[in-house]
């Protein structure tokens, strides 16, 4: 079986479905989805045959990767060329985002034959979508099969421009899922609507897109190459370190790893660029699942890890770390601190879960900043699993509860807000599979300890900040201390979102009506919730089985994540490897899973449950209206960035056009009409004039002559006869006589 065709094929299925269904089964709705779910259950086969063949090889693939690449475009003496690449990154990649969009697509279906509940009515009765169910429902699946055909092409590239390919394709095709109900509207005039949710997406996530492009122009205009494998040369990686760039104390590799990083915070939605992400909850329940585990978001992590050796190179010299790797370390931890911060604030449903991932998408980065390259790459496999079980999760409750309303609201217009977890409670036994699969997530969200994914790939981030604590560098001891806090407020608002959503009593009638979902939506989340537990059993240290006193788990429980994923970048990264038991990551993850945990429901759940309309007992807390608020950050870009781009696009509007242009084009009118003028003048006085002259002159000869038409025949005898005699005189008489 040739890898390297199947790999080449993999991206191709969706992409066909997409083609398919735009062109010829957008008006049949089972065709398309079912179209589109064999699609993606082809590339899922083909890319888990990818998968456990390269586990097959093992490390070695690190060394000698399944690759193809062919000529694509002549730039001068050589070839620009395309490929593929599958190494142990390429593989895990591709094992958990066709398992994660396939679970997506199919849960796409109950979703939508359920009514599109989110697809909520505005209070005028107006349906949100334009255009028939038919064509909606279609539209929808051709969208997201273009997503997935996009992230599966930017995980198999071999070189960077074909990722940025992959790239941009998911940011249009996030701009048209985030936007997808275009029409829906809000009686709360500030709340934002798809529509312009949408476009804020698509503008905040070009600022670091240019600038990606921008960093990859770069490196191909030093090295001549985006190639991976040619980029992470151990040769060319030194040249890169030690090449002077344009900005003083900056090396090329610095200032390349920069741009390229500015790409991640806006895809992975880190501060300051944060802004999108929560918006982006206003498309359908699947779209925040594609966007927050399986591809976007997963994709800026992506590029920093598999760029990693870059934001590394240099790094030695007693330089605990590189310019690009502070950035990441600041920026990560700041991010994940920051967003759990809003998280505990939030009454959506999908805006915790939300700034949620941005939270777990700064862990990474800040794993990233201190080195602990394979904890980053372990916690993107790991949250992809436990936070696509989330928010599907979130959608299956959003549905039961939509339908509840409609089961008492009896054609009502009133506004309802399925989102909002004031209006649920007690959806434990009203949804027993959605609760169950829903708590283990949001238990491996929280890192409960030892039987769940998220668990070990925190502790390992921990882990890897600590040591270099240890080893006397302050930016490990700031990113270690900072990403604890972060656990204990995720532990507290997952407890605590758990508690509002599913515990205690119905808080409406909506939800005292609620029922569970249909097994297409339902058996998804089950799928996942095997994996939010399972996956992190490929990670687990020897040393913490060691340390506990359990050697012979360690045994049969080798991490193999370390040892396979590992060897991507021995050869260019040192990846540092604990051989001694440290018992403060692990008291710490313990401490925060279960403090935040055991607080949250305390406060939510066992001590007294929220009644109906009773306030979060949070909201007495100083600062809670502006965590709320998200700490004024959105006002603070409309007022420093928007409204002044506004303003100098009404004053450019009215200089270029009202002043320049429309000032020449009325200096022209107002030139030509002066000459038209002239023209006027002097076809009234000079043509008129000398035309009317004639023929008053002639007129007046005529007049003169009249007066000699007397109408008698005598006179005009006498007349003739004096005629006669002068011409006589004239032609008679000899001239001389006449001088």
């Amino acid at each position: 079986m040739d890898l390297t065709l199947i790999t080449w094929l993999i991206p191709v299925p969706p992409l066909l479905s997409f083609g398919l269904i735009v062109l010829f089964l957008n008006k049949w709705k089972r065709l398309s989805s079912s179209i589109a779910i064999l699609s993606m259950l082809v590339s899922f086969v083909m890319a888990q045959i990818v998968f456990w063949r390269s586990v097959g090889i093992g490390p070695e693939l690190a060394k000698e990767p399944i690759q193809h690449a062919i000529d694509w475009l002549p730039t001068g003496h050589e070839t620009f060329k395309m490929g593929v690449l599958v190494d142990p990154l390429t593989a895990v990649m591709l094992f958990f985002v066709s398992i994660t969009c396939l679970c997506i697509f199919v849960y796409s279906v109950g979703y939508h034959n359920g009514g599109m509940p989110e697809s909520q009515h505005n209070k005028k009765g107006e349906p949100p979508q334009v255009g028939t169910v038919e064509v909606m429902y279609s539209r929808f699946f051709a969208y997201i099969s273009l997503f997935a055909a996009a992230m599966l092409a930017l995980v198999v590239a071999d070189n960077l421009l074909l990722l940025f390919i992959g790239w941009e394709i998911m940011g249009l095709c996030s701009y048209l899922l985030i936007g997808f109900w275009f029409a829906r509207t809000y009686p709360d005039p500030k709340k934002t609507t798809p529509y312009q949710a949408a476009i804020k997406a698509f503008m905040t996530t070009r600022v670091g897109d240019v600038l990606m492009l921008l960093g990859i122009a770069y490196l191909y205009s030093q090295t001549g190459t985006l190639s991976f494998r040619e980029l992470f040369e151990p040769a060319t990686l030194a040249k890169l370190a030690t090449t002077q760039s344009y900005i003083v104390g900056l090396s090329v590799a610095g200032l390349a790893g920069l741009l390229l990083f500015a790409g991640t915070v806006g895809k992975s939605s880190q501060f300051p660029l944060h802004v999108w992400l929560p918006d982006a909850m206003e498309g359908p329940t699947p779209v925040s699942a594609m966007i927050h585990a399986a591809t976007m978001v997963s994709a800026g992590v992506y590029a920093a890890v598999r760029m990693f050796p870059l934001l590394h190179a240099g790094l030695g010299h007693g330089d605990p770390f590189t310019t690009p790797m502070l950035a990441m370390g600041l920026i990560g931890a700041f991010t994940a601190l920051f967003a759990s911060v809003i998280a505990i604030a939030q009454n959506d449903i999908k805006r915790v879960l939300a700034y949620s991932t941005i939270a777990q998408l700064g862990y990474m980065i800040a794993a990233l900043g201190v080195g602990a390259w394979v904890a980053a790459a372990f916690h993107l496999v790991t949250h992809a699993f436990f936070k696509a079980l989330l928010f599907l999760g979130s959608g299956s409750v959003i549905h039961g509860v939509e339908h509840g309303h409609h089961h008492v609201a009896h054609g009502h217009d009133e506004f309802f807000d399925p989102n909002d977890m004031l209006n649920m409670g007690g959806l434990r036994t009203k949804m027993p599979v959605t609760f169950w699969t829903f708590l283990i997530g949001g238990l491996a969200l929280s890192g409960f300890p030892l039987v769940t994914a998220g668990f070990w790939s925190k502790d390992a981030i921990l882990g890897g900040a600590f040591e270099q604590w240890q080893a006397g560098n302050s930016l490990g001891m700031g990113v270690f201390i900072v990403l604890a806090i972060s656990a204990l407020l995720t532990a507290f608002y997952t407890a605590r979102q758990i508690s509002l959503t599913f515990l205690g009593k119905p808080r409406t009638e909506a939800s005292a009506h609620a029922s569970e979902n249909v097994w297409t939506m339902t058996a998804p989340l089950v799928a996942l919730a095997v994996f939010a537990i399972g996956a992190g059993w490929v990670g687990t240290e020897h040393t913490f089985w060691a340390g506990i006193g359990l050697p012979q788990v360690a045994e049969l429980l080798p991490n193999w994540f370390h040892s396979f994923v590992g060897a991507t970048v021995e050869e260019v990264v040192k990846l540092e490897v604990a051989t001694e038991f440290t018992p403060w990551p692990l008291v710490t993850s313990l401490v925060v899973a279960l403090g935040g945990l055991g607080l949250g429901f305390w406060v939510y759940a066992w001590r007294k449950p929220l009644e109906a309309g009773q306030p979060d007992p949070l909201a007495r807390i100083p600062g809670y209206s502006w965590a709320a608020n998200r700490f004024g950050v959105d006002q603070l870009y409309d007022w420093a960035l928007i409204q002044p781009t506004l303003k100098l696009a009404v004053w450019t509007y009215t200089f270029i056009d009202k002043t320049v242009i429309d000032g020449i084009l009325h200096g022209v009118a107002r030139s030509a009409y002066r000459i038209g003028e002239a023209f006027r003048v002097f076809d009234r006085v000079v043509i008129n004039g000398g035309a009317d002259a004639l023929a008053q002159s002639i007129k007046e000869l005529g007049e003169g002559f009249r007066e000699v038409q007397t109408g008698r025949v005598q006179n005009y005898m006498l007349l003739a006869l004096l005629m006669t005699i002068i011409i006589f005189i004239l032609f008679e008489i000899p001239l001389p006589a006449l001088r």
